[in-house]
This record gives structure tokens, C-alpha cells and sequence, in this order.
């Protein structure tokens, strides 16, 4: 019989999961609806048909040791998810899934923030598995990051430490869903690099093919395509993106000099359209004591299971201190 646990992603509009044995093979995956309800209840009943489904479907197969998840503003100290915007059934309150999840399955359960179970992901699964200092960032509707020092996540004294999304970089800059102005991920993730777009269109005149979407219609993809046929207004978006995020890079180094930096997320798709331009604003800011000593590169962690890998890593680590 093999050891395996399972990996729950919580987004915002659905939740996947998977059942993972040790080496991080994904033994059965699937997912269900997070936004079909605001009653935490109802969510769990689905949540936890499906995954039973799955673990009945593989048999005597494998042992199921542990449950690990990663969401929107979980906290790995208090087994929360707390004041969660993007979730229906989280939001403006605290619903501890450790005490419901526990109750029905009478395991292990752990909960970590999304970013923060890639970044683990990355360093049991991926590239980072010979770091012991690293940042991983993950651009998608936000700006998520897990930080690692010495081999070991920071979570700071509440659990929410290594917010680099919300480092601010402009006074009375773009609203965030934080209620904050001038936080990262409005100008760097997906709807960042698209805010851009709309600022540089007014700025020259509908000059570019981007010019005939609606903001809602526009995606960081069709940036990317757009930026690939030399449109002058996608290629500007990504230089302003990349010079933004490496300002904020050197910023973080300051703190925990790490050996890499990691990025993650739809918005890293796009690579070096996003990456030369960090790379040069990042080499031109960092402190001189690090130039050229860290590096800047894509997670070598496929989009469609690093999050669920990232929460079974999760779990195996607290399996493994117990």
C-alpha cells in the first residue's frame, strides 16, 4: 500500500484537487465550484464528496495520511482562512477549514496562502529543491509570494508575513482590493499589466491592435500576442511591468538575500517579455553587494499542478515533524 495525502487549491472560482504520493505524482486530480455558494457548509459537502469520490476510486491502493491546502488568505498559525475577498463563503469573516476538515476526516490538516504552498511546492518539487533562500512570486489576479529563508517558509508572527503584493510603489496610486492605493499587484499581475494598457491607449491615441478590446474583453495572452507582433503599446506594458517589479525585487533582496527568485502565474507565460525588463530594472537597482549574484527565472512547475503539489508538500512537511 502507498503513503499519499491530498492537495486542495482553493481559487476563486474553483477548487482543485489531488491525491499525491511522496515523489509528487499526482495520483487522481479533480475539482469542484468554490463560488456556487456563500455557505462554508455547502461548499465543504461538495468539496469533500468529490475528494472522497476520488480517494474511494483508487482502493485499497493507498493510505491517505493527511489533507493540505492552499487559498486566499489562509493562515498557516491559525488553520484560517481569514477576511478572504475573492471568496463567497470567507468573506468579511474567518472560517477555520482545519477544524471542519479534521472533524470529517480525522487526519492531519494543514492550511497555508496559495503563494506560500507554491513556494513550498517549488522547493520540495521544483527548482528550488538545493535552495535554501528564495522568493517565489506568483502573477496572476494578484500578486502572491512565498519567501524562504534557510529552508523555511516565513510566516512571520501572525501567519501573514511576505506580503510583497502589497509592498506599496506609487502615493495615492491604483486601488487595490486591500482598500489600499499603490499596492504592487495593481501595476504587476494580470489586471496590472492590463490597467497599463488603457493608460498607454489614452496616451497614444489607439496606436495599437490592442485598441479594440474592452478591458473586461482584454487578457494578459492577448497582450503577450500582441506584444510578439511588435505592437509598440503591448512591448511598453511589459517594460513598464518588468521595471516596476524589479524595483521591488532589489527592495525585497534587502531583507533576505536570497539565491533565486522564482516567478510563477499566467503573467510569467509571458517569459522574457516580463523577465529581461525585471532583470535589467532589478540589476540596476539591487544594493551593488548583490549584483549579479541572484538570480531571476520561471518556476520549473507546471501551471496546472503546482498548486495542488505545493499543498501535499505542505501536509508531507508536517507529517514528516510529527
Amino acid at each position: 500500500m502507498k503513503d499519499a495525502v491530498v492537495g486542495i487549491d482553493i481559487g476563486g472560482t474553483f477548487t482543485k484537487f489531488g491525491v499525491i504520493d511522496r515523489l509528487g505524482n499526482v495520483l487522481i486530480e479533480g475539482s469542484v465550484p468554490t463560488d456556487q455558494t456563500d455557505d462554508v457548509d455547502v461548499y465543504l459537502s461538495g468539496l469533500n464528496n468529490a475528494v472522497d469520490q476520488a480517494i474511494k476510486s483508487l482502493g485499497a491502493t493507498v493510505s491517505i495520511k493527511g489533507i493540505g491546502i492552499g487559498a486566499p488568505n489562509g493562515n498557516y498559525k491559525t488553520g484560517s482562512i481569514e477576511f478572504a475577498p475573492n471568496l463567497k463563503w470567507a468573506h468579511g469573516k474567518v472560517v477555520n477549514l482545519v477544524t471542519l476538515l479534521e472533524a470529517h476526516y480525522k487526519m492531519p490538516v494543514a492550511v497555508t496562502n496559495d503563494a506560500n504552498a507554491a513556494a513550498i511546492g517549488e522547493m520540495i518539487y521544483g527548482g528550488a529543491k538545493e535552495v535554501k533562500d528564495f522568493i517565489l512570486l506568483t502573477l496572476g489576479t494578484g500578486l502572491g509570494s512565498g519567501i524562504v529563508v534557510n529552508g523555511e517558509l516565513v510566516y512571520g508572527h501572525d501567519g501573514f508575513a511576505g506580503e510583497v503584493g502589497h509592498v506599496r510603489v506609487k502615493d495615492n496610486g491604483r486601488l487595490c482590493g486591500c482598500g489600499r492605493r499603490g499596492c504592487l499587484e495593481t501595476y504587476v499581475s494580470a489586471p496590472g499589466i492590463k490597467r497599463t494598457v488603457f493608460e498607454l491607449l489614452a496616451e497614444y491615441n489607439g496606436a495599437s491592435e490592442l485598441s479594440q478590446y474592452s478591458f473586461d474583453g482584454l487578457t494578459s495572452e492577448m497582450i503577450f500576442h500582441a506584444a510578439t507582433r511588435g505592437d509598440k503599446v503591448a512591448l511598453e506594458a511589459f517594460r513598464i511591468t518588468g521595471e516596476t517589479l524589479g524595483i521591488k525585487l532589489a527592495d525585497a533582496v534587502a531583507h533576505t538575500a536570497p539565491q533565486k527568485i522564482f516567478i510563477f502565474g499566467g503573467l510569467a507565460k509571458s517569459g522574457d517579455y516580463i523577465l529581461k525588463p525585471t532583470r535589467e530594472s532589478f540589476e540596476k537597482n539591487v544594493l551593488k553587494i548583490w549584483q549579479g549574484k541572484i538570480d531571476i527565472e520561471l518556476s520549473s512547475l507546471s501551471e496546472g499542478s503546482v498548486a495542488i503539489l505545493g499543498a501535499s508538500a505542505l501536509i508531507w512537511q508536517e507529517l514528516n515533524k510529527q
